[in-house]
Order: structure tokens, then C-alpha cells, then sequence
């Protein structure tokens, strides 16, 4: 089974074949790939190594967790996958969206509309029928 490990506080320039080497200097079966900025091209400060056995990831973690790179202390530590964020940014995701969405959808919500309501009058005319009480109130003969 393969373990996921996040490689953080990596130097913005770094030549990927150095890393590669620190990790192939500790085992055999670990792939590395850093995490780019689509706007300027340079590492974002981290990336993502995958791990073929549970014993070389506790290796990797004891050896480079806080070890000196290019003038920065890696972070090393197992990656935690998001749950609130399953889809990795696709928007028809019908994982654990379900739930959610189910949530949102019970929630109850105000509407307004101008439709009249049977308990209260419209109170854009709240005036005009005040003075239509006040008429059928003074009538003098019944109605």
C-alpha cells in the first residue's frame, strides 16, 4: 500500500533532482512531485512524495522531517486528504458533496416576494386602506 507524505517549506528554487537524491539516498520506490504556481512557474513551497512501503515513509519521516535543504528546514509528515474538499476543485463532484448539499437544502429560507400575504396588507397600500377603514368606520348607513 502507498503512503502519501507532504514535503513542505521547500526553497521557491530548488532543482528537483537534488530532493530526488536525498530521497534515494534513504530507500528505493519514492516518487516526489513538486506543487507549482500556475501564474509564475516557481514552487509553491511544497510538494508531494509517494511512498511504497509504511516502513520507508516512518524512514523518510524520522530522516527529513526538520533536516536542512537549500537553506530551509523541510517539514515531512503523512498527507491528510481534505474531506471538505474531495474533488480537488471539480465542480460535478458527487462524492461526499451529497450530504452537504442534502444539508443546505433543509435548511429553511426567508423568501420575499411581492405576493400578498392573507395576514398583513401590502404596505405600499397600507395608507390608502387606513383611509378606506376610516370611510367604511364614518358610513352612516350599513353596509
Amino acid at each position: 500500500m502507498s503512503v502519501r507524505l507532504y514535503i513542505g517549506n521547500l526553497p521557491q528554487t530548488f532543482e528537483t533532482k537534488e530532493l530526488e537524491a536525498l530521497f534515494s539516498s534513504i530507500g528505493k520506490g519514492i516518487r516526489f512531485k513538486p506543487v507549482f504556481d500556475r501564474e509564475s512557474g516557481g514552487c509553491r513551497g511544497f510538494g508531494f512524495a509517494n511512498v511504497e512501503d509504511e516502513k520507508l515513509a516512518n524512514t523518510v519521516i524520522e530522516q527529513l522531517n526538520g533536516r536542512e535543504f537549500n537553506g530551509n528546514n523541510l517539514r515531512v509528515e503523512r498527507s491528510e486528504r481534505r474531506e471538505s474538499n474531495n474533488g480537488g476543485g471539480r465542480r460535478n463532484s458527487n462524492s461526499s458533496n451529497g450530504a452537504q448539499q442534502a444539508k443546505r437544502k433543509q435548511t429553511k429560507k426567508v423568501v420575499h416576494s411581492d405576493a400578498p400575504n392573507d395576514e398583513a396588507p401590502d404596505p405600499r397600500w397600507a395608507g390608502e386602506l387606513a383611509k378606506l377603514k376610516d370611510l367604511l368606520a364614518n358610513q352612516k348607513t350599513p353596509v
